[in-house]
């Protein structure tokens, strides 16, 4: 009788396990085999090195659905440097070695030599994947992430087809540089982006609405395929979601679509309340999906524009422009868009506060379908990053609480995990800057320092950032940063003028949007909240390419200690492969996977070769109870 019921028992017990492994294996393993190389293409029409992969510029896009693993074979063929990528809003649940962070998450990629990418797209929304190692984003390292809801959930708004649209700005070789040196005078481009693309494509010296907007003479019509625009055909009397993203290495944009209203649902992977916008300020870093009614005259063809925003643009105004083509009409743009409908009027460039409307409209959705989780009422630990322009060393450099960031040749990771003292910065980060630090002006000592120190945090508390802009070397000038967190989403808590004060700050807790990237305003402040749930270390910078190479960022390292087996090859470089390499880090899953543990939300991650394993075991248990 004893043996019996412990017979029954046990196989009511596996019956749930069971049904949860099964849930386990619904998301399907993705497998790319990618080789980053250098080669000649035209984005704007003028021949230039771009990195490429697989021959293809911008890179493949990826789609997947939520729960699915993503597997990249990347192989470094640019003979003369390393190379990471970094899976722009992907949070990496229990595998911070994938983040694609050179110093941070991983040993750069040597020449020659093979990385496997192995993580899982936990939620669904409209991503990104760039380089994040020098400055290669900004040479065309980059490509589209698009994850669709699992099978069985549903989006809480309704669409018949999507397209996907990927802003950037292009430097010719010849600007493609920067200034620095002994003067006060701020650090800036020589010159401006001179193209902005839609899809990898755009034109130099012309546009498609260059006698619109210039009086110039129109573009040649023969124009190369590598630059000719892409063409967005659609189906008449349909709704469609928009997604897009930004990865530009400098510019801010304005994107609209000629007389078609946009409602945004979704902002960097998380749903918001719908809002009916004309037009959205996207700023480097930044993806969005809006939908769109194709309820216009079918037979006009519609400017897709994107105009720069918030740095003076050059001149001539050169947008990203493109059409959105109705079917059946003849879709070829340059002999049909100029001539079907109006150019889009460009927005005033400094129109800041036309930035903070846009930016204030974003709220979480709350809704009986779905409701975005509200933050926590209170924090722990409120970190001030105060964001300034400095001479350091003679070079104009960015510094956080006069400190410019410089990155060690261990990664921290590593250092962090096994304890390795000599690759870390010792000293404290500061968590505040001085009470009489005037952010309206100049700073009155101009000079800063450099560091790699490191912000540490225990598991799962609460963190406020509070990011301080301030004016940079030249008198009444401050400028827009967009600071995007690894590892998270966060909670927008609100923005303000001037000086952050907590006492006359109001701040949102009822409605905050979720997001991984955010705006910080000129003279301003913004407030960020989230909880340390990701056991990692993360970077929190700005999304300006050069603005991060030039020292503005922070890292946090956050519950190191939790992190389980790093994979090999993640840190066979610096003091990690001199000292602990060869006998402490290896991995059991030759595809590189860490060991399984239980993620913050208490369900097993093990993947899907791990599930299908304990559904080999449970029927071996109950073969041995009822058969054997």
């Amino acid at each position: 009788m004893g043996s019996l019921f412990l017979s029954v028992s046990t196989a009511f017990f596996l019956i749930p396990l069971i049904f949860q492994t099964c849930l386990m294996v619904s998301g399907e393993v993705k497998s790319y085999d990618w080789n980053v190389e250098y080669m000649y293409w035209k984005p704007d029409c003028v021949e230039s090195l771009v990195m490429g992969i697989n021959g293809k510029f911008p890179g493949p896009t990826i789609t997947a659905k939520a729960g699915d693993t993503i597997l990249v074979k990347l192989t470094n063929k640019l003979h003369t440097e390393g190379v990471v990528i970094h899976w722009h809003g992907i949070r990496q649940l229990e595998t911070p070695w994938a983040d694609g962070t050179a110093a941070i998450s991983q040993c750069a990629i040597n020449p020659g030599d093979t990385f496997l990418y192995n993580f899982t797209v936990d939620k669904a929304g409209t991503y990104f994947y760039h380089g994040h190692y020098g400055m290669q984003r900004s040479a065309g390292l980059y490509g589209s992430l698009n994850v669709d809801v699992a099978d069985g959930a549903k989006e809480p708004f309704a669409y018949d087809d999507e397209i996907t649209i990927l802003l950037s700005d292009w430097w010719h070789q010849s600007v493609h540089k920067q200034e620095v040196g002994l003067s006060s005078k701020p650090f800036r481009w020589i010159g401006e982006p001179q193209s902005i693309l839609i899809n990898g494509k755009g034109q130099f010296g012309c546009s498609l609405g260059g006698e619109f907007i210039n009086g110039s003479t129109k573009c040649s019509q023969d124009i190369d395929e590598q630059c000719q625009p892409e063409v967005f055909s659609i189906q008449p009397k349909k709704k469609y979601r928009v997604r897009i993203a930004s990865t530009t290495s400098l510019a801010s944009l304005n994107f609209s679509i000629g007389n078609h209203t946009m409602t945004l649902v979704e902002a960097d992977g998380n749903y918001v309340q719908q809002v009916e916008v004309d037009s959205l300020n996207i700023y480097s870093g930044d993806t969005y999906s809006v939908l769109i009614e194709t309820n216009q005259y079918p037979s006009t063809n519609y400017w897709i524009s994107a105009y720069q925003i918030a740095r003076k643009p050059p001149h001539p105004l050169r947008p990203g422009l493109t059409i959105l083509n109705y079917k059946p009409k003849a879709p070829n743009p340059v002999l049909d868009a100029p001539s079907s409908s109006p150019l889009p009027t460009p927005p005033l460039w400094n129109d800041f506060t036309g930035g903070k409307s846009f930016a204030s409209k974003i709220l979480a959705l709350q809704s009986d379908q779905l409701t975005i989780p509200k933050p926590p009422t209170s924090f722990d630990r409120r970190i001030v990053l105060l964001n300034t322009q400095n001479n350091n060393s003679g070079y104009i450099r960015w510094s956080i609480n006069n400190v410019s960031l410089v990155l060690p040749t261990t990664p921290l990771l590593g250092s962090l995990k096994y304890g390795l003292l000599n690759g870390l910065d010792s000293e404290k980060p500061a968590e505040d800057f001085p009470a009489n630090y005037d952010v309206m002006k100049p700073p009155v000592n101009p000079n800063s320092n450099s560091g790699g120190s490191v912000y540490k945090f225990d598991y799962g508390i609460t963190i406020d950032v509070i990011i301080q802009n301030a004016n940079v070397l030249e008198p009444h000038t401050s400028e827009v940063h967009p600071w995007h967190l690894h590892g998270h989403d966060f909670w927008v808590l609100g923005y303000g003028e001037g000086r952050f004060s907590s006492e006359s700050s109001n701040l949102n807790l009822k409605n905050p949007p979720l997001r991984n990237n955010v705006v910080l305003f000129p003279h301003g402040w913004t407030a960020i909240r989230f909880v340390t749930d990701n056991p990692g270390v993360w970077p929190f910078h700005c999304h300006i390419e050069p603005h991060l190479h030039m020292g503005m960022g922070v890292v946090f390292a956050e519950a190191v200690n939790r992190i389980k087996t790093v994979p090999s090859g993640v840190l066979e470089c610096g003091l990690t492969a001199k000292t602990i390499l060869a006998d402490s880090i290896t991995s059991p899953d030759p595809l590189g996977a860490p060991s399984p543990s239980p993620s913050p939300g208490g369900v097993s991650s093990l993947g899907p070769m791990g599930a299908v394993n304990l559904i080999f075991i449970y029927l071996f248990v109950l073969c041995w109870l009822y058969v054997c």
